[in-house]
């Protein structure tokens, strides 16, 4: 059985992006995969956040990823074991700034103003690949834009074993499963559905009732034309495009199956049609999520004994990273 470890940064509740992209593909490899899913807290200190923020929204996430189906032993927040900031100092060591630069995520975050970002921004990669190796997981779910930061786990990986003349740690595989959806906004289709989004409309959370869902969708943007019957008629219409894609990814079906049964007709059907089918799936992940914020405690014990499992699986890992760099414990 193959170890998976998967990552999600708490900076708000999941979005149906997320949902489609990931989550709902970690639930389903709980049965096959020895899973790891972990709550990035220290990555979210790379952009500006406030203490209070960051305590709601990583209780709120975790509620949110439990009420998703994923198994309490399983999840956990990162900053709770040390494994992962102590290999990451390590791999800060091991890395190349050549590489970083190469790093298009920091480019798109820090855009014209890169002077006054902070340094953790610049080097989370690194602390990415210690997130991953500290449990020698050899296949993470990620979608097409964090391939690159795979990549560099692998380098860091092959470099450090070369370095200590070992092949302790293993090679990573980027799982991108079939069935992940990319998931556009529903305000502009050709940027992705992003928690940062100024406008609330923009996306579907999975805590939203269904008024809020019914609403979003109403008032996501389409254009004048008709569905068409056939998916090549949806051509450079990116919004038509991303709303038959949720529908299809949510209903299991093709984009072809979904044409066949509204193509003909105008937005206005087919849009009360997805509302209901994303309040049918969605709404009880949203009414369970609800009922665990109410006992913070509950969800605090939760992440806490998620943590001791993933202490002892990393602890002896990176004990031993330790050991080969040449530390003295």
């Amino acid at each position: 059985m193959q170890r998976v470890f998967s990552g999600i940064q708490p900076t708000g509740i999941p979005h149906l992006g997320n949902y489609l992209g990931a989550i709902r593909n970690w639930a389903a490899m709980q049965a096959d995969h020895d899973c790891v899913f972990c709550l990035v807290d220290m990555h979210s200190l790379t952009m500006p956040w406030t203490p209070e923020d960051l305590r709601k929204q990583t209780l709120g996430s975790a509620a949110c990823l439990l009420a998703t189906g994923i198994e309490p032993t399983r999840l956990y927040n990162q900053s709770a074991v040390s494994a992962h900031a102590r290999l990451g100092w390590i791999f800060n060591c091991v890395s190349r700034l050549g590489w970083l630069n190469r790093m298009t995520q920091f480019k798109d975050k820090a855009g014209k103003n890169r002077e006054n970002h902070s340094a953790g921004l610049y080097v989370y990669p690194n602390l990415m690949a210690a997130d991953i190796l500290a449990f020698h997981a050899t296949r993470v779910p990620v979608g097409d834009d964090q391939k690159q930061h795979i990549e560099l786990a692998n380098d860091i990986a092959q470099k450090f074993n070369h370095d200590m003349g070992t092949d302790f740690f293993p090679q990573i595989e980027a799982f991108i499963p079939p069935a992940a959806a990319r998931v556009m906004s529903l305000r502009d289709g050709t940027k992705k559905m992003s928690k940062s989004d100024p406008s609330e409309q923009s996306r579907i959370v999975l805590t939203d009732t269904p008024d809020e869902i019914a609403l979003k969708i109403r008032r996501a943007k389409t254009d004048s034309e008709v569905l068409p019957s056939e998916v090549e008629g949806l051509g450079d219409r990116a919004e038509a495009r991303n709303l038959v894609a949720i529908y299809a990814a949510m209903s299991g079906e093709t984009m072809s199956d979904v044409l066949a049964r509204f193509g003909g007709q105008g937005f206005g059907p087919f849009k009360s049609a997805l509302a209901d089918l994303l309040v049918e799936k969605i709404g009880p992940v949203a009414t369970e999520t609800a009922r665990l914020m109410q006992n913070e405690d509950h969800i605090i014990s939760v992440l806490r004994a998620g943590a001791d499992r993933a202490r002892e699986i990393s602890e002896p890992i990176v004990q031993e990273a330790e050991r080969l760099v040449g530390f003295i414990r």
